[in-house]
């Protein structure tokens, strides 16, 4: 009885040391495949994104790319010790040329979302903002929120594929909407006259607002909606996910994250280079 006892405990400590070295084995095969091995090994680092995202993605006046989420990305390369290689790509087809490897990460100003989530992963958030709105002058006093809106008479704008225009037909659904490829044709329908109101995300309403001038525009600036904005990767890479996670939080406690925040969301003065 005694004997059959210890060789049934030998037996289970050979078994559970077996699938100990069949998973670690599989965990090393996982992480040869990982971005992040591909990165350092091509010693670049491709980064997607859509220019045009004021402030977090725009080109200047000299055609380079500037902006919150591209310092944020250079810093990143520098801690791979890799070369920084900046992938303009359409928002329409952002995600689809992730997971066919067009490049390794995006960093545009994306909100999580949970039809996102299905077809990608997110690193945690960088940053939280909401949708705001930019209204036409003529309704300063009449329209006070996002609710004054929620009428068939109001015409509201906002950049299509954008969580504005998710935002607008969820919590806006009576108004007339209307979208646009960019965010710059939207916003000068309700300058123009054309339409009531501009539905974005606050910090481009922020910048906007500077550009167009408070004598054509109303910042309702209190935000409708929560949208945490973070970096996305294909799906399958705990490794690369792992080493994003404690890089942001590094920045976040070593001052270069306020430094960059501080540059591009609390100040305008980058205004002037890219007009």
């Amino acid at each position: 009885m005694k004997k059959n006892w210890i060789l049934g405990a030998v037996t289970l400590v050979l078994l559970v040391a077996g699938f100990a070295g069949i998973s670690t084995a599989a965990d090393i095969e996982l992480a040869k495949k990982s971005t992040l091995e591909d990165i350092i090994k091509r010693g670049e680092l491709r980064v997607g994104f859509e220019a045009g995202y004021i402030p977090f993605e725009m080109t200047d006046k000299k055609g380079g790319f500037v902006g919150f989420d591209i310092d944020i990305a250079k810093e990143m390369a520098k801690a791979l010790k890799v070369k920084f290689v900046p992938v303009n790509t359409a928002w329409d087809g952002i995600i689809p040329a992730l997971v066919t490897q067009k490049f390794d990460i995006i960093m545009s100003g994306m909100t999580v979302t949970q039809e996102r989530n299905i077809q990608i992963n997110f690193a945690d958030p960088y940053i939280v903002v909401g949708q705001t709105i930019l209204l036409s002058k003529k309704h300063e006093g009449k329209v006070k929120s996002y609710k004054d809106l929620n009428d068939p008479k109001y015409t509201v704008v906002s950049k299509l594929g954008t969580t504005g225009e998710q935002a607008t037909k969820r919590e806006i659904p009576k108004c007339t909407y209307k979208s646009f490829e960019t965010e710059a044709e939207a916003l000068l329908e309700v300058v123009n006259g054309k339409a009531d109101a501009y539905v974005y995300d606050k910090p481009n309403c922020v910048v906007a607002l500077a550009e167009q001038g408070s004598d054509k525009l109303v910042f309702l600036d209190q935000p409708f909606t929560y949208e945490p904005l973070a970096w996305g990767v294909r799906k399958g890479d705990p490794d690369f996910m792992n080493w994003l996670n404690n890089f942001l939080r590094q920045i976040q406690n070593d001052g270069t994250y306020e430094r960059i925040n501080n540059k591009w969301i609390k100040s305008t003065d980058w205004y002037k280079d890219i007009k």
